[in-house]
Parts: C-alpha cells; sequence; structure tokens
C-alpha cells in the first residue's frame, strides 16, 4: 500500500487519530544470578502497551544482548539508548508490529567477550556462547515464561543483539532452532577468530530457516562490511530467501548505538510484522 493509500485509509478508519495518541508500555529491572557463569546481571524486562489490561493474551518475545543500552540513556553507552520500548510502542500504535515482550540481558563488562564468542581465539580469548545460550535457554527463559504471559513456543521465541551481541545471537540462532526462531542481527562481528562463523553457515544441513534481519553501516569500515557482505552471500546460498529473510545496509551509518537505534524499528517490523 503507497503512503497515499494509507494515509487515506488511516483517516477513513480512525487510525490516523489512533496514532497520534501511542500509548507506552514499561518497563521493569531487577538482578538475575546464573549459576552456570557464575556471575550476576541485570534483566531489564519490556511489557508492551495493554499489558495489564488483557489478562488472557500472550506475547512473542525477544532476548537482546547488551541491555542496559536498549531503553536508559542513564545506563547506555554514552549515554546514548536505543529507546527500544518506544520503537515497540510506535510499531504498534501504526499497526506495524505486534506486541512484544523485550529482555534485555546486560553485558558484564569484562565478562562480554567471553561470553558473546563462540569458539576461542588464541590472541583475544573468549568462547564461552555456549555456557551463555545454556543460561539463556535453561535459566532465564522458564523463568520469564513463568512470570510473564508470553508465548514460549520457538516460533514466538526471537533473539537479538549488535556487534559480538549480534554474534552470539546469530550462533545461538543456529545452535538451537528449535528454541529460537526470529532473529536480529545487527552489525555482528563476523571477523571473529578468523571469520569462523562463515564456516558455521555453511556447514549447515537442510532444514527451515529461521526468520532473521540482517545489517551493516556503510561506515563501519570496508572489512566489516565485506564481513557481513560474506554472510549474507553465505545464507542466501544456505536457502534464506525474502520469506523469511532481510539484509539492510545502511550506507552513512556508523558502528554505534546511535545507528541500531535508528534500524531497529524496521528490524522489529519485519521480524514482528502484522502483514
Amino acid at each position: 500500500m503507497s503512503q497515499t493509500l494509507r494515509s487515506a485509509f488511516d483517516r477513513v478508519t480512525g487510525r490516523e487519530n489512533r496514532r497520534a495518541a501511542v500509548r507506552r508500555g514499561k518497563t521493569e529491572r531487577f538482578p538475575f544470578e546464573s549459576k552456570i557463569l557464575g556471575n550476576t546481571r541485570d534483566l531489564t524486562i519490556y511489557l508492551p502497551p495493554g499489558y495489564d489490561e488483557r489478562d488472557a493474551r500472550r506475547y512473542p518475545v525477544l532476548y537482546m544482548q547488551d541491555g542496559q543500552n536498549l531503553f536508559d540513556g542513564r545506563r547506555a553507552f554514552a549515554g546514548n539508548p536505543w529507546r527500544l520500548g518506544e520503537a515497540v510502542d510506535e510499531a504498534v500504535g501504526k499497526f506495524a508490529a505486534e506486541p512484544l515482550i523485550i529482555v534485555g540481558l546486560d553485558n558484564t563488562g569484562p565478562a562480554r567477550v567471553d561470553e558473546y564468542t563462540p569458539s576461542r581465539d588464541h590472541e583475544r580469548g573468549g568462547g564461552r556462547a555456549d555456557d551463555y545460550g545454556r543460561m539463556i535457554i535453561e535459566e532465564i527463559k522458564p523463568m520469564i515464561d513463568e512470570r510473564y504471559r508470553t508465548r514460549p513456543d520457538a516460533d514466538s521465541t526471537a533473539i537479538g543483539g549488535s556487534s559480538l551481541g549480534g554474534l552470539v545471537s546469530f550462533y545461538l540462532l543456529l545452535k538451537h532452532p528449535n528454541v529460537f526462531r526470529r532473529g536480529a542481527v545487527m552489525s555482528p562481528s563476523v571477523w571473529w577468530n578468523g571469520r569462523e562463523i562463515l564456516g558455521q553457515v555453511e556447514r549447515l544441513g537442510d532444514g527451515e530457516r529461521p526468520r532473521i534481519w540482517l545489517d551493516v553501516g556503510g561506515k563501519e569500515g570496508r572489512d566489516a562490511v565485506a564481513d557481513v557482505r560474506a554472510l549474507h552471500q553465505r545464507m542466501l546460498a544456505k536457502g534464506w530467501n525474502n520469506k523469511n529473510y532481510h539484509y539492510h545496509e545502511e550506507k552513512k551509518a556508523d558502528h554505534n548505538e546511535h545507528a541500531w537505534a535508528h534500524r531497529s524499528p524496521m528490524m522489529l517490523e519485519f521480524l514482528f510484522g502484522t502483514e
């Protein structure tokens, strides 16, 4: 539908007025101690507009890495949050995405590299992504499914992040398709350990592919763009298509929270769209 036709449709149906008064969701934050990883981090839970009013409704869930950068400028890197809750509010308000719950998992500072990387690099260390995934699947997800009105099935469960957070999210999508069937892979660190993740894609067997948003900024550097383009080509060769996959390059975007915040509405509408 063209923008002109959509605007006319909105006026006729009354959606234009509903868009003008966007309802807001809410967030709550609490500490979580992982027995698997032996550390503690905060979890920030975003609940969509109307969550407290519709007791029978259940919601898909998006598990996002680097949770301190998503919602609150006082906690975000360089004071620049993604404003992810507001992006959901806007998308839901204009009927472009269904309401969803977001679980933001704080990183733990020095342990971030270890937890967000699937293999050990002889210079940089790392390699605890499997344990990190176990924490989400065995500890956090059961708690979230019990405490909140989620749709716990794999088709309703997404995972996402940017940079190393994008890398670990993509890795867990490949390794646990029975848990995560949607993913946001934003500016992923394909370079890690000699671009090992490309080999993991090439070794994929047959089967249904999860729905994935993949992106990169044109100003992230020539190597970073080339790496993500290589990942894109391998994904196409392995069966992702325009029904379950969207690749986006933002030519003037850097590798930072501002850029990911700008692209997050498009990501949300692709992964949780209503059309």
